[in-house]
């Protein structure tokens, strides 16, 4: 078995697995990149959908794993031995920087990029005064990206290395980003 679930039994999963509200939201959060993301590489609907479950998924493993150097790998088993799409199990696995595996698809390398970015946002919209998401634009994102005292915990780094793969600047993502987070921002509460 080599299925792609529906959005719906995606978040029946992540509900068996993940109990911390604000992961779910940043899964949520990252689904939303990354159809965008698919979007805007042309890719069809079945891909947008796939590149999406992927995003929702990314983190199944996170509440239960205890040894933080085992993030990912056991996500890509649970995801492997429920008879998850392949490609997005490794794309799940391949995301944790830490093990060192280089990226292969333009999956692994959009996932890689597009989870780093959503809590760069989350930052973002949270030192706004509203404390919304609708608040937050690209320029100003840029701004505080570039200023390493603003989410000194967000790894700049691995944000510029993982756009580079996808051959976008980080404005650019910062823009996708912020465009597909807003779509959500009742689901994200922002």
């Amino acid at each position: 078995m080599n299925s792609i679930p529906t959005h719906e039994e995606a978040l029946a999963l992540l509900q068996q697995h993940v109990k911390t509200p604000n992961l779910v939201k940043h899964m949520l959060a990252t689904e939303a990149f990354m159809r965008e993301l698919a979007r805007h590489f042309g890719l069809p609907e079945a891909d947008q959908h796939k590149w999406g479950i992927a995003g929702l998924l990314h983190d199944i493993d996170y509440d239960e794993i205890k040894a933080p150097d085992q993030h990912s790998l056991v996500g890509y088993d649970i995801l492997h031995n429920l008879g998850i799409d392949e490609e997005i199990c490794q794309a799940v696995k391949i995301h944790n920087d830490h093990h060192g595996i280089a990226p292969q698809t333009q999956l692994d390398k959009a996932l890689l990029a597009g989870e780093t970015y959503t809590g760069f946002v989350i930052a973002c919209a949270l030192v706004q005064p509203d404390k919304k998401l609708a608040s937050v634009n690209p320029q100003s994102a840029m701004k505080k990206f570039k200023s390493k005292g603003f989410a000194a915990g967000a790894n700049r780094e691995l944000m510029q290395r993982s756009q580079e793969l996808l051959g976008l600047s980080v404005e650019e993502m910062l823009a996708m980003c912020i465009t597909a987070m807003q779509g959500i921002s009742s689901d994200l509460g922002l």
